[in-house]
């Protein structure tokens, strides 16, 4: 490439800086709105309760190799294609011996489901999460941790032997330490395990006293309940924390 075609190149990119930056000033001064739900779409019709008792049901039909009845094939994927009407948002692990919807014997369209290493709540899984109640109208909220999860044992690493994890890896488990040091610091049992539900109970408080009325709202007058779960790898059980003192904010 020629040096004169270089400079022709830039200049007309530069170009186009002054045009970006009148639509960046227009944006700004621009008043924005909330977008309400549309009122028509179609929403479950479960309160929290019954939601939470969908999952304990699956759940139990899993644990006990019972026939599962997911929803699923040709139908009920053209009817999700012009809509859906989620009755729970589960966050939870991305690990792979945890799949939701087979955990909880659950077909399409019914589960919002978050997912990431620790199941953490970052600024991408708040904003999903939010979406979910105040436009899909979802009534309950899981936070699922489960037994020997990596993403722990590896913050459990890095407050016992100041373990470093290069890449975005450390940044992705910062969020869980904070649950470590609480578990260490009760010094009750294992650790890790501690620090597995330490870290749902952080979740589940974080949730339930967000800033937005998102959420504060709806839990408020009861549309919304948000609970804490553990998954046991080895008997296929999901223990719900789904009292209030129960996922009480951790001490320190």
């Amino acid at each position: 490439m020629s040096l004169d075609l270089s400079r022709r190149r830039l200049f007309q990119c530069a170009c186009c800086l002054p045009v970006a930056g009148a639509a960046g000033g227009a944006f700004a001064g621009m008043p924005f709105r909330a977008i309400a739900a549309d009122p028509t779409a179609p929403r479950t019709t479960l309160n929290p309760d019954q939601a939470l008792e969908l999952l304990r049901e699956g759940n139990r039909s899993f644990n006990t190799d019972s026939p599962i009845r997911s929803v699923t094939g040709r139908a009920r994927r053209l009817e999700l294609a012009l809509s859906q009407a989620p009755f729970v948002i589960l966050v939870s692990c991305s690990d792979s011996r945890v799949p939701p919807e087979l955990l909880f014997g659950r077909g399409l369209g019914e589960m919002f489901i978050v997912r990431n290493a620790g199941n953490t709540v970052d600024t991408t899984a708040l904003g999903s999460i939010e979406y979910a109640v105040a436009q899909l109208g979802v009534p309950l909220i899981v936070v699922m941790g489960h037994q020997r999860c990596g993403a722990v044992s590896a913050a459990v690493s890095v407050v016992e032997q100041n373990a470093f994890f290069p890449g975005a890896i450390g940044a992705m488990i910062e969020p869980i330490v904070p649950a470590v040091l609480t578990a260490k610091a009760l010094d009750q049992g294992d650790l890790t395990e501690n620090a597995v539900r330490r870290n749902i109970q952080r979740t589940v408080h974080r949730l339930r006293t967000a800033s937005e009325p998102l959420l504060l709202d709806p839990l408020a007058d009861g549309r919304l309940k948000i609970v804490g779960a553990y998954y046991s790898l080895e008997d296929g059980a999901v223990d719900f924390f789904d009292t209030e003192t129960a996922v009480s904010p951790p001490p320190g």
